[in-house]
Parts: structure tokens; sequence; C-alpha cells
């Protein structure tokens, strides 16, 4: 949880409420978080039933919003007005005039979810003046890894840089799925401090031997017997390494490689933070990239560009098994 989204909760917990909240944004985890905060922690069970209302906006008129802002409470000091799904609401910019003069007795909040509302209109315009706007941005795939490191520490589970990077490479960019997974093994363990490959492997079903992330280690350190081994999985097993997320892990892999080389003679901590790596990893990227040079990692990515394209059917006419093979043989020379 953000520092932004913690102060307002924080607020909340002290009853300094804002007459209006504006929420909106591409990313649907947060908006859930904070509409279940407002449907079951300002108000106290039995206030509840008569002064918590929820509202949809492909349901609703704007007037019915307005009315429902303007009753009074019953039995409470203050009500509860939800309306989810804004963004389907007809007239939704009508809703400013109400929020340029809130009822001090309503607390309002306006679910605006996949996307920015308008920043132009006097609805935001009114509803950050008067009251609070949250967006809750998409979070970039490269930034997945350390989100689920700190979701991790929320939920008192220590995950590390490679077990972080797996979960988001098989879990993708879904958050709330992402957290799912992660409680589901918390349930099952809840004294375990740490999250590890062996507790992924058994609760959610990713294999520490056979996935994506330890496949181009597997290439470029040699092992040619655990890469074959690897291959042979994935060409049996291709629903759990699609070609493009295949690539997209070689390339962060060779892109690693590339920059090791001009951070040899640093120290492991100052090598691993040029390459935005835990210092445990980089002694295995750095002895990669002795075998590895420049040239050789150069070659290897513009390859990976080739096959980037051939792989969403390109200048392609194979199918992804004889891709696969094809693409780690060329990588291989």
């Amino acid at each position: 949880m953000n520092a932004e989204l913690k102060k307002i909760f924080q607020a909340i917990q002290l009853k300094q409420f804002a007459p209006v909240y504006l929420i909106d944004g591409e990313e649907p985890f947060y908006l859930d978080i904070i509409t279940s905060y407002f449907e079951t922690e300002i108000l106290t069970p039995a206030e509840r039933d008569f002064n918590l209302i929820t509202l949809y906006g492909k349901d609703s008129e704007w007037a019915d919003v307005v009315n429902a802002c303007r009753r009074f409470p019953m039995f409470a000091e203050k009500q509860v007005v939800i309306l989810k799904d804004a963004a389907q609401l007809k007239g939704l910019n009508e809703l400013s005039n109400y929020i340029q003069k809130p009822s001090p007795t309503t607390i309002f909040l306006i679910e605006h979810r996949f996307k920015k509302a308008d920043g132009k209109t006097k609805l935001v315009k009114y509803a950050k003046e008067k009251g609070i706007h949250y967006t809750s941005d998409k979070i970039r795939d490269e930034q997945i890894p350390q989100w689920i490191q700190n979701q991790g520490r929320e939920m008192n589970f220590s995950i590390g840089d490679r077990e972080a990077q797996v979960l988001a490479t098989y879990l993708g960019n879904d958050l709330q799925k992402i957290v799912n997974e992660i409680e589901k093994v918390r349930i099952n363990v809840p004294n375990d401090k740490e999250l590890t490959m062996q507790l992924i492997q058994k609760y959610i079903g990713i294999s520490r031997e056979y996935n994506v992330f330890e496949f181009p280690e597997a290439l470029t350190s040699g092992d040619r017997d655990k890469l074959y081994r690897m291959l042979t999985y994935f060409l049996a097993n291709p629903k759990s390494a699609p070609m493009p997320l295949l690539i997209g892990s070689f390339y962060t892999h060779f892109n690693r490689l590339y920059q090791a080389n001009f951070v040899r003679g640093k120290s492991d901590k100052d090598a691993a933070v040029a390459l935005g790596m835990s210092p445990y990893r980089i002694k295995d990227i750095m002895a990669a990239s002795q075998h590895w040079p420049l040239h050789r990692v150069e070659r290897c990515l513009l390859l990976l560009g080739k096959y980037s394209t051939m792989a969403v059917g390109i200048k392609n006419t194979a199918g992804d098994k004889e891709l696969l093979k094809e693409m780690v043989g060329q990588l291989l020379e």
C-alpha cells in the first residue's frame, strides 16, 4: 500500500472525513481496497443498515445520486454513499454542482474504474478542491517483482528477488491474483517468515527447475544437461512457457549480461545496484559474463528481437516447438 493511500486510511481512522472522494485509474486492485474499506470500516454494522447506500453508474440517474447524497443520516452522524462504476453514469459531470456544495453529513465515494476521470471537467476540479482525488495507476510489468516483495512485507512474508521474479513471470500483472496466491501459501504455513521456492512449488504449482526464469540461466551457465532437460520439458508442455514469455525472460537475462560487462571490477554490492539485482545473485551473472562477451551478447539480443517478431507470426510458418528449438540452437552458437 502506497503512502498516499495509507494517509487516506489514517485520516478516516481518526474520523477526519472528506465530504467527497473521487477514486479513478486503470488499476482496480486499490480501488477495490478503498471501496471495501468504505463499505465496512466507516459505519458500525447497525449504522450500515440505514446509512450505507450503494449505487451503480449503469443503473442510476445522476439526479438519484444527488438525492441520495442530500438525504439525512438515520440514527447516525454520517451516511456513506458509494457510486460504483461511475464512468457508466450518464450525466456524470452533473454531479459537480453537488460536489461544489456537498452535504456535511454525507461521505460520498465516486469509484471511476479502469480509466482516469477527465481532469478538465468541473467534477474533477471540485473533487480536488472539496475532497480527495486518488488515482490508481497501472503498475508497469518491470515493477511487478518489487511490488510483490513490498506486498509480501505487508503480509509478514519475506520474498526474495528470484521468487518475486518467478511469481511475476507466471502470474502476470493481475495484482489481486498475485495476492490471492500468496495468501493461499500463508493460510497453509501461517508461521513461516519466508516465501521459498519450495512453498511456491508446493502451494502455487510453479516448478523451480522448470520455469522460464531459470531457463536463460541454464543456457548461459554452461550446464547443458539442465538446459536440455528444461528444453525437453517446455517442448512437451508448451502452455507452461509461451514463446513471448520465454523471449521476454531471455531478453531480461541477456540485457543483464550486457550490463555486467560494464561493471566488472566493482564490488558485488555496487554491481548489484547497477544491475538492479540482489547481491546474492550477482555472482552468477558476473561469472556467466566471463564467457559471454559484449559481441556475443549483442548478437543474442538481436536474435531475440528477430524471434520476438516470429513468435507473433511475422515471417514465420513454423510452430512454437520448432521455433523454440531453433532459437535455443541459435543462441548457443
